[in-house]
């Protein structure tokens, strides 16, 4: 039955696949208990937090907080939405979204598209007790003014509702954002988060394109900041050999190709933080082998997304037994 949705989805370009699959994810979530199974239960703890098992869903397939009981169906410990701006903003024109289906991979140039935080937010408020932890991704609007302002806007929003959020600057397709991980520019907008929390954990999204003193800067401007956790990485602007024949097309790699690399980050940041920042690892993980691995190099929880695009809804329920063995 997987495969058949699989390949009804693959049927459809990469974004109307996408909407589909939020809708339908919508529509099992709205059916409570009756299609949803025990979550696998295995309790880590992160940034004062105890998250049910390791595996969570990493930003971006759930832009605007439409199918929240649903992901939780699936077995993740952590769903985290987003990325959310302050005001509303369609992104970036289409296409937008890639399969590169002969390298089980993902390019795209979304552009922070949502409906705004406070339409998510009132999703969110609306449902009931859930199965696991909730994160929010918040952004800046392309056009802000102020980015350091949109951030601690959407921080101040969000931690009424979630159990964490992610401060997400390492999206490569908002012109500019990227300068936000470099120092003074972090430290002065996780200052202004840490200051509109409001004792929500705040969790720190990089790059898996900064060299070793960029992820340095970025360490170390966390940990003075307060910031619970390192999230490594988000999508690359790197290109490793691809056959696809979408494989110059610009934005953000993710999917298998970018396994190596996002392991590499890993190794380096727990080298950096030396166990004095939590990690978690997302980037190419499109099993429990490679789920291992991370924890094995310094992740305490991992996340996946493009690789549910190719293994199916069954991943994370498969990764978070995996783990808890």
């Amino acid at each position: 039955m997987a495969y058949t949705f699989r390949s009804a989805l693959f049927s459809l370009d990469a974004e109307r696949a996408h909407r589909a699959a939020i809708r339908a994810l919508a529509i099992w979530g709205s059916l409570g208990s009756v299609f949803s199974s025990d979550m696998v239960e295995s309790p880590i703890q992160l940034g004062g937090l105890t998250f049910p098992n390791r595996i969570g869903l990493a930003a971006g397939l759930d832009k605007d907080a439409e199918a929240i009981p649903g992901l939780f169906a699936l077995g993740f410990g952590a769903v985290e939405v987003g990325t959310l701006t302050p005001r509303p903003q369609p992104g970036n024109p289409s296409p937008r979204l890639f399969r590169l289906v002969e390298d089980e991979a993902v390019i795209n140039r979304m552009g922070f598209n949502n409906g705004g935080i406070d339409a998510a937010l009132a999703r969110i408020a609306k449902l009931g007790p859930r199965k696991g932890l909730l994160g929010i991704n918040v952004g800046a609007n392309k056009d802000s003014t102020d980015r350091v302002a949109d951030y601690a806007l959407g921080v101040g929003k969000a931690a009424g509702h979630a159990d964490y959020i992610t401060i997400n600057v390492s999206s490569p397709n908002t012109p500019g954002l990227r300068d936000l991980q470099s120092r003074p520019a972090l430290d002065e907008l996780l200052a202004a988060a840490d200051a509109a929390r409001a004792g929500t954990p705040i969790f720190l999204k990089v790059a898996p394109d900064l060299d070793r003193a960029g992820l340095e800067g970025a360490i170390r401007a966390a940990l003075d900041n307060r910031i619970d956790a390192l999230i490594v990485s988000n999508t690359t602007i790197s290109r490793p050999p691809l056959r696809s024949p979408h494989a110059g097309e610009a934005g953000g790699l993710s999917g298998k190709p970018l396994t190596e690399l996002a392991r590499e980050k890993l190794i380096e940041a727990a080298e950096i933080a030396a166990g004095a920042l939590p990690l978690i690892s997302a980037g190419g993980i499109d099993g429990p082998d490679e789920a291992r691995r991370r924890i094995d190099a310094g992740a305490t929880l991992v996340q996946v997304y493009s690789a549910l695009v190719y293994k199916g809804p069954g991943l994370p329920r498969a990764i978070a037994k995996a783990l808890a063995r």
